[in-house]
């Protein structure tokens, strides 16, 4: 998005949180470096307890990348699996995180055609999330392993940054928690220390408007359900 100078056009920041997705189809253009720099020095003033700004980012594209990619197909048509660093999920689902978690489920596999029962479709159109989903930007997050969880709290803030700045330029991403399972060649490719966790990978590009599984618009509860207001003064 360009104004008539040729700097970018930027959107609201209102529309930037209503239009921000999480998308499966990117197209390939490439993403200038000062772009990416634009977007990550923006999000850098998200704020973070005491100013000890704790994030960590890994920009990976081109050969590294595909090479990351291949790696990763290798190891799970290997079968090899690791466990994950963390516990991004409930141990044990209830309602209503089960519910949404499944409306959400179905909606982006009938989406992307995949059938209900169908595992190997569900395997491959999973698989999609190491190959970016085609975007030509993946961005790894890492975190200091001693940090606590209020640093985690911060850090979320800073995804979260990141995503609203790169809609507000027209990009889209997709922040991706799947890389999680595969941190171990995240970890070997890319040179990643031990003593830092990965926290989640992200695609980042320009939206592939032919991807059908980009229709899905997902849906927000309404404030009654999880606003309190107290009494007015």
């Amino acid at each position: 998005m360009r104004r008539n100078g040729g700097s970018p056009q930027t959107m609201d920041v209102f529309e930037a949180l209503a239009t921000r997705r999480s998308l499966r189809g990117f197209r390939p253009d490439p993403v200038p470096r000062e772009t990416l720099e634009h977007i990550l020095a923006a999000a850098a003033r998200a704020p973070s307890g005491s100013n000890i700004q704790p994030w960590r980012v890994r920009v990976t594209q081109g050969a590294e990348k595909a090479r990351l990619t291949a790696e990763v197909h290798a190891a799970n048509a290997a079968g090899i699996q690791v466990a994950r660093e963390y516990h991004y999920y409930p141990r044990s689902w209830r309602e209503p995180y089960l519910a949404r978690r499944r409306k959400v489920g179905f909606g982006l596999y009938e989406m992307a055609g995949v059938a209900r029962g169908d595992a190997a479709a569900a395997e491959a159109q999973r698989a999609r999330n190491f190959d970016f989903f085609g975007a030509p930007v993946g961005l790894f997050f890492t975190i200091d392993r001693d940090l606590e969880q209020g640093s985690w709290l911060d850090f979320g803030m800073f995804l979260q940054s990141i995503m609203l700045a790169a809609r507000g330029l027209g990009l889209d991403t997709c922040p991706q928690a799947a890389w999680c399972d595969r941190h171990d060649v995240v970890r070997r490719v890319l040179g990643l220390p031990d003593d830092q966790v990965l926290v989640c990978g992200m695609s980042l590009g320009f939206e592939d408007p032919g991807e059908p599984a980009n229709r899905l618009v997902t849906e927000r509860a309404p404030l009654a359900d999880f606003v309190t207001f107290g009494p007015e003064a």
